[in-house]
């Protein structure tokens, strides 16, 4: 389903497309329009790779020199390519690689499914038992995901494991038996997959500099009401015990752009109330809003000093937390412009998740 809405979405929106042909030609990258048109298709096919099995597709993503993000192009050849293996009833799932990591989704009634079913969470014992499970758990999940959105730090394959976000892990070295494993399977049930995962599976502990070591720290410290407070909690914790860990965060904060860490937080709070379709259109609006650099170019800046001069040395506008007013983020979350429809979901044919 979201495959055809991203398809629907490009289709209907070319001025999205012009503002990312516009950035292209402002930094003067490796820009496909300046290729001869043969060469733009067979630019644009090998950056998604295909491999066939009996039952299986595999998608590779394949531009390593930009940490393999997506284009539009490469988004629009997906969306081509999950359509025709969705519609084919002798394709059970397809499988997705980009850079050694690998995860598959099935194809049967729906497009994709959430694997291994809903989360099973049991509390035996005490009331003040299941109180302190539950404002654990509420850590987790909404501490933690600041903690990230705002730093950009990333989960390992332990940790993902630990927060539910990933079900199986496996050694590098055991990818390719994996692969080779599943492109036998001629089924599509989940438990005949999740039995060759566990073949392979490895037991994983979380490191000691883990974050998920440091929960009560992100509580002390992202549970604020502003970036301000947060920074502020962060330091004061770092002026008490010199922790290495506060200090690095506190740094990645200080890096980042004033403007985005504002709109990230406003964003994630606005989400934990949210409906899923809300939170796409929410996302939706603040990426457009965004790359239309009608408030900032911290976007763009963005991308130049980390992916095209690689200089890491953007800098923001405004350049201060200070500096950034209400109205600068709340321009984020406004509605589009009678140009640029707002995001419309095709609710009246979800399909059902199984």
């Amino acid at each position: 389903m979201m495959q055809r809405l991203k398809a629907t979405l490009l289709q209907r929106r070319n001025n999205l497309h012009v503002h990312s042909l516009r950035f292209l030609n402002q930094f003067h990258t490796r820009n496909l329009c300046s290729l001869p048109d043969t060469n733009i298709t067979d630019e644009l096919d090998n950056q998604v790779l295909v491999e066939g099995k009996a039952w299986s597709r595999t998608a590779i993503l394949n531009r390593p020199s930009v940490l393999n993000c997506l284009s539009t192009a490469m988004g629009a050849r997906l969306q081509k390519l999950y359509t025709s293996w969705e519609n084919n009833p002798d394709i059970g799932f397809v499988a997705m690689k980009w850079q050694g990591i690998l995860c598959w989704r099935r194809y049967c009634d729906t497009l994709s499914i959430k694997y291994g079913g809903a989360s099973r969470m049991f509390c035996d014992g005490k009331m003040e038992d299941c109180k302190e499970f539950f404002r654990t758990l509420y850590t987790y999940i909404y501490i933690l995901g600041e903690y990230l959105g705002l730093t950009g730090q990333k989960l390992n394959g332990a940790e993902m494991i630990s927060c539910g976000l990933a079900t199986h892990y496996a050694h590098s070295s055991k990818l390719a038996l994996i692969e080779e494993q599943l492109g036998k399977l001629d089924t599509d049930d989940p438990s005949v997959i999740e039995t060759s995962l566990e073949k392979y599976s490895d037991l994983v502990y979380l490191d000691n500099i883990s974050v998920l070591h440091r929960i009560e720290i992100l509580d002390k410290c992202f549970s604020h009401d502003t970036v301000e407070e947060i920074i502020d909690a962060l330091e004061s914790e770092t002026s008490k015990t010199n922790d290495a860990w506060c200090i690095s965060t506190l740094r990645r904060l200080n890096e980042a752009s004033p403007l985005g860490l504002k709109v990230s937080l406003k964003s994630i709070r606005e989400g934990r109330f949210q409906t899923l379709d809300q939170c796409l259109i929410r996302e939706y609006r603040m990426s457009l809003q965004g790359i239309s650099n009608q408030v900032s170019k911290d976007f763009c800046e963005g991308v130049r000093a980390r992916m095209v001069d690689k200089d890491l040395a953007p800098k923001w506008n405004p350049p201060s937390l200070e500096q950034v007013s209400k109205d600068m983020v709340e321009h984020y979350f406004s509605p589009l412009s009678k140009s640029e429809p707002d995001l419309e979901l095709p609710t009246d044919l979800r399909e059902a998740f199984t």
